[in-house]
């Protein structure tokens, strides 16, 4: 079964005096491109989660945020770094001396600068952590989930457009033998007009128009489709992430269809082809999203 690359889960924990929260969310992409927002003190697990979603998530744009919020008075209360704050203040206070501006406001200017206000921020403890990674391994399960059930949904659109193709090459079945005698009459028809019927070696004609159908044949490029789409429904049941597999399978069943469009040299086959070429592409576009 495939999963879908876009995924989202969040999961939450409440001690009474903190909440943690943590969300992931992604998009597809080729390989794994993870972001983490953290907080600072957290900043020594970072390797460990990173090794967790390189190994459950696997491909994808990934963003991973844990969020710490103390509910009671155990918060610690901010630090200002006063000789900082001087020294951006008197530039900020030179600056708008030169100016010629207003500075009414620069106080709050000086504080919203880097490193300036300090919040006191304890160590993770072990059975903080283990709290934490609990919340993870929980939201990442919600968001595996997610995945699958967008996998269902794209599984089923791809069986869907597969059994279209499939219709289609059932049609140009019924429309090829008709080929045939239209080819014979039209070539009798443009011989008779250029040089007269009765000049024309009917056997030599007869080798000739053997020799132009059979390269018109499509009996193996209706073969190796069906081959081709069988194993990409099989893939699809697939207990692997097969999202590039399907892609290349695609590519081959796109490779028959457009030698049986070049070989078709009848309008209404060819506009079978262009059906079979359009949910082709179709399904590509929804293997973009696939792991």
């Amino acid at each position: 079964m495939i999963k879908s690359m876009t995924g989202y889960g969040t999961a939450s924990f409440d001690s009474g005096t903190t909440k943690y929260t943590v969300e992931i969310k992604s998009l597809n992409s080729k390989f794994l491109e993870l972001s983490l927002r953290i907080p600072k003190n957290f900043s020594d697990k970072e390797f460990q989660l990173r090794t967790e979603c390189n190994k459950q998530i696997e491909r994808g744009k990934v963003n991973l945020s844990i969020n710490v919020e103390k509910t009671d008075a155990t918060v610690k209360a901010a630090g200002i770094n006063t000789q900082l704050l001087k020294q951006y203040f008197d530039q900020l206070k030179a600056v708008s001396i030169d100016l010629n501006e207003p500075s009414g406001n620069l106080l709050q200017l000086a504080l919203g600068l880097p490193d300036v206000v300090r919040f006191d921020e304890d160590s993770v403890s072990e059975e903080e952590w283990k709290i934490v990674e609990k919340t993870f391994q929980q939201a990442l399960k919600n968001f595996q989930q997610f995945r699958a059930d967008e996998g269902i949904v794209l599984e089923q659109d791809a069986k869907y457009r597969i059994g279209l193709i499939l219709n289609n090459l059932k049609a140009i079945e019924v429309e090829e033998p008709k080929r045939v005698p239209v080819i014979r009459e039209r070539l009798n028809q443009f011989l008779a007009d250029a040089v007269g019927r009765e000049i024309v070696d009917q056997n030599r004609l007869e080798q000739e128009l053997i020799y132009y159908i059979d390269k018109l044949d499509i009996t193996e490029e209706k073969t190796r489709l069906i081959t081709h789409c069988n194993y990409f429904l099989e893939t699809l049941q697939s207990a692997d992430a097969n999202g590039k597999k399907l892609g290349f399978i695609s590519q081959e069943i796109g490779r028959e269809i457009n030698t049986i469009g070049s070989k078709a040299n009848d309008a209404g086959i060819q506009k079978l082809v262009v059906g079979m070429k359009e949910e082709l592409e179709k399904i590509k576009e929804q293997l973009l999203n696939v792991l």
